[in-house]
């Protein structure tokens, strides 16, 4: 069985009743290596991590969907640290910080 075949390829146009036999098979073959990598993520990475994600049932769009989670995480801590940074610079000028060390307070 093709294991990455659901990440190599896009997903195929779900079956109706008018599909081909041959539609039939390549979304079958496509869905199954889907499903698989699908809960194989999920079971490998913690529920904090999964979040939103975990919505998701094709492969390509779950992995996307973490990806973007962790770019807003990461645009989030740099904003966290840029305002902390910030902050104690301004103290540090204004004399606030060194202030507070020398009288013991």
């Amino acid at each position: 069985m093709d294991i990455d075949y659901a990440i190599r390829k896009t997903e195929p146009a779900p079956i109706t009743e008018t599909s081909q036999p041959d539609e039939v098979d390549l979304y079958e073959k496509w869905e199954r290596p889907n499903r698989l990598s699908v809960m194989f993520i999920k079971t490998k990475i913690s529920a904090s991590i999964r979040g939103s994600a975990d919505q998701h049932d094709n492969f390509c769009e779950f992995l996307k969907a973490i990806d973007d989670q962790f770019v807003s995480s990461d645009k989030a801590l740099a904003s966290t640290l840029i305002m902390r940074f910030t902050y104690q610079k301004l103290n540090d000028l204004n004399g606030f910080g060194k202030s507070k060390e020398a009288s013991g307070k």
